[in-house]
């Protein structure tokens, strides 16, 4: 029969821990395991993740380089032997745009300009929509009949 007096918790349920700032008796005492005087024994303290106490911060003491131009457009490339991949898995029959590259994986953005790279070989007629064309790729589309077609932002 169980009697209040006698309940215990289940065994493995209340785990052992170290009960901080609990008098002179816990063996713990004075400090609390916080050390001496100081910011960081009080408390309320929190720290930014770069804080050095005090010391000049590490992001302020290295050396300015560069410049980051906030206006450069970087296109995505997209190889000839890509689109052969997806004509060989059957994926595309004859048009080619920046839907149907992102769809497939080839394109990360939808919305950002691509441009078409010649390396690899290409077999198949394809019409193809692009921000840019290389040389080798205009070359390589024209000359197994297919059509170029360049999309202005």
């Amino acid at each position: 029969m169980d009697i209040l007096s006698n309940l215990k918790y289940a065994e493995g349920s209340v785990k052992k821990r170290k009960r901080i700032g609990r008098g002179e008796g816990t063996g713990r005492g004075g400090t609390a395991t916080k050390g001496m005087n100081g910011q960081r024994s009080r408390s309320g303290y929190k720290s930014r993740a770069w804080f050095e106490g005090g010391q000049m911060p590490l992001q302020r003491r290295v050396p300015k380089r560069g410049f980051t131009n906030i206006f450069k457009i970087t296109y995505q490339p997209v190889n000839v032997d890509k689109l052969q991949k997806l004509v060989d898995s059957k994926k595309i029959k004859d048009t080619v745009n920046a839907e149907v590259l992102f769809n497939n994986g080839i394109i990360k953005k939808l919305n950002s300009p691509f441009k078409i790279l010649g390396q690899g070989e290409l077999k198949a007629k394809l019409n193809v929509e692009a921000t840019y064309f290389s040389k080798s790729a205009k070359e390589k589309i024209e000359a197994v009949g297919g059509q170029l077609i360049e999309i202005k932002d």
